[in-house]
């Protein structure tokens, strides 16, 4: 199998795309693929160090009002779909696949036009502008969450997941907290908000210390590389010190692993981070960004709150004692915390790379028909 990947702007879009890489290497070892990515996006610092062959496009996305930016937007996107249509010749795929991003807007319509078969992959709840577009010329679709496939033509979307979770799902931890000068023998809770950090997050926890020094769990604290330095002087400025249960990182590099051996875990609700929760069946308090479109997080959040699987805080409610309630709730009381782990892991779709593999087929096979 041939196969262009397209995806770019955040990891978001990327980390599917390379995961359902790695379920088709799986299947067919022969495969081959060629990633096509934006120039501006952070795909060129993650796709090219995994092999694969990398292609950049120059897009840019739409302004929300009216601008004559606009009009340069759709000069580079008729470009990006010339060059897109040389890219494709020249590689001769079976498929093409976008996962979202400007970039996948130009490569999977040059695709559609050029009638090879396609397949877009949704990870929100909420239909980004990229796949809505894509949508009608679309083969399949492949949607994270069942409340996406309405926002689609009947009949072309169907459930699969996120193939993170199967690449996450798959891992074989053997994380020890002692590497971090804590104990295996008791809970732990994570508290990340994404590879950037959260400000609004860290402020909490900055108010959250004191409590979180006298807890009989363990906490561990990712700041983001960014603010790292800034949330320990705003501790030290209150003559603030972490307990010996408690850690506080600028990053972890090995998040899968880490993730496998965490009680419960803060985060916020974006696709990846929803996958690899649902996937290992972790116990979680969701904390939506508001700074998304269509307010997809909370739509995000809620599916899981829904299912039993998690609790949420709206960012304009959290401060430290609203974060120490929601913790304390699922590190002190293990029957609430076992029942969400086990709805996790009902939501959860370990199998959701086979299953998007399995869509591609479907795809090929109806084009030839």
């Amino acid at each position: 199998m041939r196969v262009i990947l397209s995806g770019g702007g955040t990891g978001g879009h990327i980390y599917p795309a390379l995961a359902l890489a790695e379920v088709i290497k799986q299947h067919d070892p022969e495969a081959e693929f060629l990633y096509v990515g934006s120039e501006r996006g952070v795909e060129a610092n993650i796709v090219p160090p995994t092999g694969m062959a990398f292609k950049q496009l120059k897009v840019q996305g739409f302004s929300r009002s009216l601008s004559l930016e606009n009009i340069q937007t759709v000069r580079l996107f008729l470009k990006a779909v010339k060059q897109s249509k040389k890219i494709i010749k020249a590689f001769k795929p079976d498929i093409v696949v976008g996962t979202g991003g400007y970039v996948a807007g130009a490569v999977v319509y040059a695709a559609q036009r050029m009638n090879i078969p396609t397949v877009i992959h949704e990870q929100n709840s909420v239909a980004g502008v990229t796949n809505k577009f894509l949508a009608r010329g679309a083969t399949k679709i492949g949607v994270a969450f069942t409340v996406a496939k309405a926002q689609f033509p009947a009949g072309k979307a169907v459930l699969v997941g996120n193939p993170r979770a199967q690449q996450v799902a798959q891992i074989k931890s053997t994380f020890s907290w002692q590497t971090l000068g804590l104990r295996d023998d008791k809970p732990t809770l994570l508290i990340f908000g994404g590879s950037q950090g959260a400000p609004a997050i860290n402020l909490a926890v900055i108010e959250a210390m004191n409590a979180f020094n006298q807890r009989a769990y363990q906490v561990v604290i990712v700041t983001g590389p960014k603010r790292y330095d800034n949330v320990r002087r705003l501790l030290q400025e209150q003559g603030i010190s972490p307990a010996d249960n408690v850690r506080i990182l600028p990053y972890i590099d090995n998040m899968p692993e880490v993730l496998a051996q965490t009680a419960a875990i803060v985060s916020r609700a974006g696709a990846t981070s929803i996958a690899e929760i649902t996937a290992l069946g972790i116990p979680s308090i969701l904390i939506p960004s508001l700074h998304v479109t269509g307010d997809h997080q909370t739509k995000n959040a809620q599916s899981l709150v829904d299912a039993g699987a998690a609790l949420i805080v709206p960012e304009p409610a959290l401060d430290g004692d609203t974060l120490v309630a929601a913790a304390d709730q699922l590190l002190l009381d293990a029957t609430l915390s076992d029942k969400m782990a086990a709805q996790a892991t009902k939501v959860g779709m370990p199998d959701a790379g086979d299953r998007l593999y399995q869509l591609l087929l479907s795809a090929i096979a109806e084009k030839k028909d």
